[in-house]
């Protein structure tokens, strides 16, 4: 079951961790659906779908629910763009590249990690947050219970580069956000005043539970000081609405979102 609600500005992190739920055109052509803890996209022009990150193996059926309640099938999917590859983003990439033949975009450096998506660079040890930020326990088991463990990788992804803007539905341009992977790469919506940020800024931590624009802990980035770099990438697109892939959408602006991030640091 799958809770849907039209747009209304008014997600709050208190909605997470909740059933999964839809929030159709949190701007004009583009749907949140929040499972355990990630956010996937749904971009929709002219009858046909992109989805943007694919979150958990269990979000499989949930994203056929996803797409029946949007009045859409499955074929009318285009494309599948990945952020980036870590296993809570790749969940059922595979299943839907083997069952619907769709393509799968991605910055060529996360290749390797696609296919091996649980051999990640990270800064910290991993088993220390749970310790140290118990809050954050809920979001990791439910994470798991969702299939975090479970995820499959997948080959043969087709690159995208930095400034390129998409030949899929929603034409996305192509914001290169290298840190928390060294590929990442967020995504501004063309027609729209929204910037999709992936993890290169999320508004909710799962290693944490800590709330509010931030980057990912050192548990699951690459490289924190690159990752604040980046930053002013997503700062530059001016974007009125931040869709992260944790957390709700930030409405403050890129660039106020991008301050506070820089402010927190690193965790």
């Amino acid at each position: 079951m799958v809770e849907s609600t039209p747009r209304t500005g008014s997600d709050t992190a208190r909605t997470i961790g909740r059933r999964p739920k839809l929030s159709c055109n949190v701007v004009p052509g583009v749907h949140r659906l929040e499972h355990a803890y990630v956010n996937s996209y749904l971009l929709e022009e002219a009858g046909a779908l992109t989805i943007v990150d694919t979150a958990h193996p269990s979000t499989w059926p949930v994203i056929h629910h996803v797409i029946r309640a949007l009045g859409r099938r499955p074929d009318d999917v285009r494309a599948i763009v990945l952020t980036h590859a870590h296993f809570d983003h790749l969940g059922f990439a595979r299943r839907a590249q083997e069952e619907w033949g769709v393509p799968i975009l991605a910055h060529a450096e996360e290749q390797e990690l696609a296919a091996h998506p649980y051999h990640y660079a990270h800064e910290n040890p991993r088993l220390i947050y749970p310790i140290r930020h118990p809050k954050a326990i809920p979001a990791l088991f439910g994470m798991v219970r969702a299939g975090a463990l479970r995820v499959k990788g997948v080959t043969r992804l087709v690159p995208m580069l930095p400034g390129e803007v998409l030949d899929v539905p929603g034409h996305p341009r192509v914001v290169f956000t290298p840190g928390h992977t060294f590929g990442h790469c967020a995504l501004a919506v063309s027609g729209t005043d929204a910037v999709l940020s992936g993890d290169a800024l999320v508004t909710y931590n799962p290693y944490t539970g800590g709330e509010g624009p931030q980057i990912v802990s050192g548990a699951a980035t690459a490289d924190s000081a690159q990752a604040l770099a980046s930053l002013v990438e997503l700062a530059e697109t001016r974007a009125s609405v931040v869709l992260p892939g944790h957390g709700p959408p930030w409405h403050g602006g890129s660039g106020s979102a991008a301050s506070i991030a820089r402010a927190a640091g690193p965790s």
